[in-house]
């Protein structure tokens, strides 16, 4: 069940991705924030930079909690490769800014949610806010937000005030759904 979790989760966030931020230049938040910016700015792959900047994550929760670090390493390279292998999908939709804000937030939201609904992340920040939840006893939704939150601020600098504020809204929708989904898991 986990492997299709996985799967559809990942394919999903890579979905809301490629499909509706990368048209406009929007941001999500965490690892994924960072390889867009990545993208954007230097054309690098932004699932190999996915996976790049999620593997010390990962590592981390080898020490921390060999059970989280097993499913988000398989999560991590699931969505690292749909994220380039669906990286076409950016010139097929044509929407608007608003309608790409409103379907990426929620394509990601649900894919990063259903994941954590079955304690399985893409190894990136969700893996981080796992820790932090575990730890804390805190909704993970809401710690993906402050943490995707604080990733969109400091790439303020790098684009303009309409990509940010709709790279913000999109923010908010993923950590709403996130945290929606994630609450009736485990997770506080």
């Amino acid at each position: 069940m986990k492997i299709l979790v996985v799967f559809v989760g990942s394919l999903l966030l890579s979905i809301g991705i490629n499909g509706f931020l990368v048209p406009h230049h929007l941001l999500d938040g965490g690892v994924e924030g960072i390889a867009l910016i990545l993208h954007y700015y230097f054309d690098y792959p932004t699932g190999v930079a996915v996976c790049f900047l999620g593997m010390p994550i990962c590592l981390y929760a080898w020490f921390y909690d060999r059970t989280l670090f097993y499913n988000s390493f398989l999560g991590l390279f699931t969505a690292s490769i749909l994220i380039d292998w669906l990286e076409p999908l950016k010139t097929q939709f044509n929407l608007s800014i608003f309608p790409s804000v409103l379907l990426g937030g929620i394509f990601i939201g649900v894919g990063v949610g259903l994941m954590l609904r079955y304690k399985i992340s893409t190894g990136g920040t969700d893996l981080l806010a796992q820790m932090i939840s575990k730890s804390f006893s805190i909704n993970i939704g809401v710690i993906i937000l402050v943490i995707d939150c604080l990733i969109v601020t400091f790439a303020f600098y790098t684009m303009d005030l309409k990509t940010f504020l709709f790279s913000c809204l999109t923010i908010i929708i993923i950590g709403v759904i996130t945290a929606i989904m994630a609450k009736s898991s485990n997770f506080h």
